[in-house]
Order: C-alpha cells, then sequence, then structure tokens
C-alpha cells in the first residue's frame, strides 16, 4: 500500500458507532484441537506471513489533515498476537467468560485494531480469540485474513495463488466490505407489531454463548421437509431457540420477531466484489413445529426474493442518498429504531474444508458480532467444513441465561433432523 490510505466513507461511519457502551470490534474464536498450538512457534510463523498481509499493519492516522490509514513504521508483533496466561490451562467451561471479558475491551486506536490472545486449554487444546475492528475486516474479510495469516487448508496441484493475484482479491474485497459496512446503516422502513424482547439501553458488560451442529445434517433436513434452504434453516433454528428462551423468561411470546438478513447483490463468477442489501422477515417463534416453522420461513424468504425486495431496498437508497441529506440524516435515525428490526442474524460462508494451525485440527470458528443500543442481542454463523458454527453475543443485563438460546441451537436441529427423517414420515 501507499504511506496513507483515506478513509472511506463506510471506515468512518463505522468508527463512528464506537461510544462508551459499544465496542466496534468483532471477534473470532478459533478452537483448536489437542495438541493444540505452540505459542513460539504459532509466533514465528505468523510473523513470517503476515508480511503479505497489509492490512493487519494499518492503524489509524492523517493524510492532508483527513482521516486516514497509515502504515505503522514501528509495528511490533507481541502487541498483537499474545499469550493469555501460559501459566496453567484453562477449563473449557471459563472459556465463555474470558470471550466476554476480552471483547468487552477496547482496541487502542495508536496501533494497527486487532489483537489474538491464545489461550491454553484443559483439554489439551487451545483457543486463538481474534479480535478485529469492524473498520478493517467484516466477516468475509476475516476469513480472508485467516486463510492468509493463520490456517493451512488442504492444498491441491496448482492452487498457489500469484501474489499479483492476491493483491487484485484483496483489492476486491475491499471494494465489498466497504459496500457492505455501508449497508449496514442503510436499511428497511416497516415497524414491528409488537415490542422487542431485547430493547433496552445496553452497558458495557456481554455475555457469549456458542453452539455448533451438523451443516450437512442440516442442508439435508431443511431440503427433504418442504424444499427449503440451508439459509431458511438457520433463520429456522433461530426462531426455535428464541422461542425456548421466551419459555423460560416471559409469560406468553410476544408475537412474530423481525430479523434482519443478509442478501448478496453479486451476481457474477467470482465472490470478490459481492454487494450486500438486507430484507426484513419475521420470524414465527409461536410455532412450536419444525417444519412448519421453517415452511413458513421459506415461503417468507420466497416471496422477497420474487419481489426482489433487497434489490429494490438498494437502489431506494442509492437515490435517496443522490437526493437529500437530510432525508437521509432522517432515515439514519429512523433505522435504527427497534421495531424495524429486534434481532440481526448474520450467516458468513467459512472454509470449505477442514482446516488446520500448525498442523492440529481446529474444530470450530464461531463469530461474535457487537450489539446496539436498544438491540440487545446478536447472533453470527459461521461454516467450517460440515460444521455450522453459531455464536451469540448479548448484554447481560437485557438478556439473561444466554446459554438457553444457544443450546436450543442445537435442541431445535435434532428435532427438524427427526422429524424430516423418513421413520417420521
Amino acid at each position: 500500500m501507499s504511506e496513507a490510505v483515506p478513509l472511506a466513507y463506510a471506515d468512518l461511519k463505522i468508527l463512528q458507532v464506537e461510544s462508551p457502551t459499544i465496542a466496534g470490534h468483532t471477534c473470532k474464536v478459533i478452537r483448536v484441537a489437542p495438541p493444540g498450538v505452540n505459542f513460539g512457534t504459532l509466533f514465528e510463523t505468523v510473523a513470517k506471513r503476515i508480511k503479505d498481509v497489509p492490512e493487519l499493519h494499518w492503524k489509524l492516522g492523517t493524510k492532508d489533515r483527513a482521516p486516514a490509514w497509515v502504515k505503522d513504521k514501528k509495528f511490533r508483533l507481541e502487541r498483537h498476537l499474545v499469550a493469555y496466561d501460559f501459566s496453567h490451562p484453562v477449563p473449557v467451561d471459563q472459556l465463555n467468560g474470558i470471550v466476554s471479558n476480552l471483547f468487552s475491551q477496547r482496541l487502542d486506536r495508536d496501533y494497527p485494531l486487532w489483537q489474538i490472545d491464545v489461550v491454553n486449554l484443559d483439554d489439551g487444546g487451545a483457543a486463538l480469540i481474534w479480535r478485529i475492528h469492524h473498520a478493517l475486516a467484516d466477516g468475509t474479510t476475516a476469513m480472508r485474513l485467516g486463510r492468509e495469516l493463520l490456517w493451512e487448508e488442504s492444498a491441491t496441484p496448482g492452487a498457489t495463488v500469484p501474489a499479483k493475484s492476491r493483491e487484485a482479491i484483496r483489492e476486491a474485497d475491499n471494494v465489498r466490505r466497504r459496500a457492505h459496512l455501508i449497508h449496514l446503516f442503510e436499511h428497511e422502513f416497516k415497524r414491528s407489531k409488537g415490542p422487542s424482547p431485547f430493547d433496552g439501553h445496553i452497558g458495557t458488560e456481554r455475555e457469549i454463548a456458542f453452539a455448533t451442529i451438523s451443516l450437512s445434517d442440516l442442508h439435508d433436513s431443511a431440503k427433504s421437509s418442504c424444499g427449503a434452504t440451508l439459509n431458511d434453516a438457520v433463520l429456522s433454528l433461530v426462531a426455535g431457540s428464541l422461542r425456548q428462551w421466551l419459555d423460560v423468561h416471559h409469560e406468553t411470546h410476544l408475537g412474530d420477531i423481525r430479523v434482519k438478513v443478509p442478501v448478496s447483490l453479486h451476481h457474477g463468477d467470482g465472490d470478490g466484489a459481492n454487494l450486500d442489501s438486507y430484507f426484513l422477515l419475521p420470524l414465527p417463534v409461536n410455532e412450536p413445529d419444525p417444519v412448519k416453522r421453517l415452511a413458513e420461513i421459506h415461503d417468507g424468504t420466497g416471496l422477497r426474493k420474487t419481489e426482489h425486495d433487497a434489490e429494490e431496498l438498494d437502489a431506494l437508497l442509492k437515490r435517496l442518498n443522490h437526493t437529500s441529506a437530510r432525508l437521509t440524516r432522517y432515515y439514519s435515525k429512523f433505522e435504527k429504531d427497534p421495531r424495524r428490526f429486534a434481532l440481526n442474524v448474520s450467516n458468513v460462508r467459512g472454509p470449505h474444508t477442514d482446516v488446520t494451525i500448525l498442523g492440529s485440527q481446529v474444530e470450530s470458528i464461531h463469530s461474535i458480532v457487537e450489539i446496539a443500543d436498544r438491540h440487545a442481542l446478536r447472533v453470527a454463523v459461521v461454516s467450517l467444513g460440515d460444521r455450522l458454527c453459531f455464536g451469540f453475543c448479548a448484554d447481560p443485563e437485557l438478556v439473561a441465561d444466554l446459554g438457553v438460546m444457544a443450546d436450543g441451537v442445537e435442541v431445535e436441529a435434532e428435532r427438524l433432523h427427526t422429524a424430516a427423517s423418513p421413520a417420521s414420515a
């Protein structure tokens, strides 16, 4: 890169999201099977590979008095890749608490906005807790950076990507990422019929919970039960997990819960320059039957795709931005109303096959995405080979017992699998 790159509009917007209660980073929790990783060897490996990952050398600065990304000429890897506490292995059941504590801490804006804490676990494995600012990477970019920096994928003849091609992929990904971030602030208009159960002014503490299920089992169950897609099934599991949580914390359900669903607007052969929009969808949390719930969600997403809701929204907002700054400002406030949507559910494609770090198997990659004021819950889903990894993040004062939701994902996946199996027909 050049010595300085002006911050794009999307970068500035995501930096402005930060407040005393909202951090601007995302977090990837990478579980590594026994024997885990040797920290010294990992440090040496990352030190070699990071030379070809320029984004991770960027820090905030100025160019011609305007905000810009500038290269940290005094970059020190030991500021960013650290051993959490190697005096003794950490019990596995304490990992979520460690992630919650680290996620609540801010990244230092005097240095590149990322950090990996390496935790040795008492099962012989390890966890890499990777915080990276959303202004540097969204979910898709983080998966690319993970491939470039950390893990080894199954090699095939001719699989090496030339340096020039890597640079082209990186630039295309940055274009896509910035367009995606803009759409985080410019979305739909409808209101929910009832209040959101996650509406409240958030504090600084976070609770984290994880779930992992079989991707192929969920795909097959969705297809055989009602011809639904994998994405439909993900939303159905989230709806079922919310139902289980509501059963514990509310005497009656509050009606459908509206979620924001990402949609790719890219129609080419590559995936480097995807553009993203969204539509809003009511999740039928009052429906107890997993197949009926999935069918209703499948009908809803199908209708929105047929009527090109996301494309229409994208075009409308582009016209709005070019027509009226006043309306754009008004809408920026308008769309944050929790009755537009109660919950954001993101779904990112991770490595297609199993991957390793220093020869040890990566068991899971869970993503944690920051919540927002009056939106006290967020769900992020990442695939890894044949696994789907669900990450839940919430304000514990507003959303208690987050583990009930995470457990509910696995329970609902098994219920759908049983209902969709030939023996149950």
